[in-house]
């Protein structure tokens, strides 16, 4: 064999993993996680709507897992229960990293938005039980959730010239309403709670945290630890969904305490956030969108029909609405009524464009739906058609509020740039 011939295989490799760490980078950006969620949604709504309909329901069908433990569940099970587990991993990494080195660290900084999150959970709520009242009501969670990367998805293209701290605060306001959907998925959802797996899953959760205290990365200790707990916690009744949240709260933040030592350097958070990412916005998201969003629309009257349900209505209310009122109205409020307030390079009318940009409300919105009414129902195929309605609705009038005031910044940007280079030129140009 040549020299040539032998180097092959390692030029290979080295260019495969390169190619490797840029669709990762790619992946990173969170316009193409959201535009991955939205065609999976899409990809869906055509495939379940087509002469094809019959194969993707079959795929939603089709079970796969060993019985023995379990876990022989459907591929809609499995993106439910599986894929948004590294989802809310993420998130875990995420909301732990802001309360102990972000901005939910300072309660001053932090009140604005938290307060804002929680009226944008409890308004949007209270729309929807008072429209279901006598009826439907366990679907009241069901808009309560703002979708992270949709929003700032939606925010990053429309907004490039919109001050920073209006994403700061979308993004702080979405962390502690993804912590408030965890704690309404755990309470609230949990049909059957069989203590014993619970308990057991402690054990595997225990072992992930000290590994990960110690700075342990090995990946060959770490998933196996993982994957017991998130099956022992699947096995007990509690969303499976949880267990992601809670290994993700495991991982430390701080970096070593050995500062200039051989241990220093980003903390375990960082480090899994960074690796992690790609695959739940490139495949975990996405997938669950393909799996979840199918609903049979029938046409114009089918559309009509799903609309017109008290369920459907109050999901869009809420989003809608509910989301808009309550996070304008908490903002204002906790600004008023305490030394807590807004960024000062921010005004008003651009938290009435964000408040609207938190009613899209898809990943956790859907899962909801599913944990409310049962998967397939018909209650569910309403839920599906009210929250893509409602997220679509929610998006195109955010759109229209903060273009304009987009426009508005980009334009003191290019003044004060304009007085900037005026002031650079040599008073004898100048004269």
């Amino acid at each position: 064999m040549s020299q040539q011939t032998r180097r092959f295989p390692a030029v290979f490799g080295r260019g495969s993993w390169a190619e490797a760490h840029r669709i990762a980078d790619i992946l990173r950006k969170e316009t193409i996680g959201g535009a991955l969620l939205l065609a999976g949604a899409l990809v869906a709504l055509v495939w379940a709507n087509s002469p094809w309909s019959r194969s993707y329901e079959d795929m939603l069908a089709f079970t796969a897992g060993p019985a023995a433990l379990h876990l022989d569940l459907t591929m809609t099970q499995w993106a439910a229960d599986g894929l948004l587990a590294i989802f809310f991993f993420v998130a875990g990494l995420e909301l732990k990293r802001e309360f102990v080195a972000g901005d939910l660290r300072d309660i001053r900084r932090a009140a604005v938005p938290v307060a804002a999150a929680v009226g944008g959970v409890v308004v949007p709520a209270l729309v929807y039980a008072v429209i279901n009242l006598g009826g439907a009501t366990k679907g009241w969670a069901i808009p309560t959730a703002t979708d992270i990367a949709f929003a700032l998805a939606v925010l990053a293209v429309i907004g490039r010239s919109l001050p920073s701290a209006l994403r700061t605060f979308l993004l702080t306001l979405a962390v502690v309403d993804d912590l408030i959907a965890i704690v309404i998925i755990a309470v609230f959802y949990t049909a059957h709670l069989s203590v014993l797996p619970l308990l057991g899953a402690l054990v595997p959760l225990g072992l992930f945290t000290v590994l990960v205290q110690r700075r342990v990365r090995s990946w060959w200790l770490l998933l196996p630890l993982a994957f017991v707990a998130w099956a022992l916690v699947h096995a007990s009744g509690v969303h499976a969904t949880v267990a992601g949240v809670l290994l993700g709260f495991a991982v430390p933040v701080i970096r070593s305490a050995k500062a200039g030592g051989p241990d220093a350097g980003p903390g375990l958070a960082e480090h899994f956030e960074h690796r992690f990412r790609p695959i739940s916005a490139g495949i975990a998201v996405p997938v669950f969108a393909l799996m979840s969003a199918g609903v049979v629309i029938g046409g114009a009257s089918g559309f009509g029909a799903a609309l017109s349900d008290p369920i459907a209505i109050g999901v869009i209310a809420g989003l809608v609405l509910g989301k808009p009122i309550g996070i304008t109205l908490a903002t204002w409020l906790t600004a008023r009524f305490t030394r807590a307030t807004i960024d000062a390079g921010l005004a008003w009318i651009d938290m009435v464009g964000l408040a609207m940009l938190a009613g899209i409300g898809f990943t956790v919105s859907l899962l909801i739906g599913e944990l409310s009414f049962g998967a397939g129902t018909a209650g569910d195929e309403h839920v599906k058609v009210a929250v893509l309605t409602g997220s679509l609705l929610a998006a195109l009038l955010a759109t229209v509020i903060l273009r304009l005031r987009n426009r508005v910044y980009r334009r003191l940007h290019e003044e004060e740039q304009a007085d900037t280079d005026g002031d650079n030129i040599p008073d004898v140009y100048q004269r």
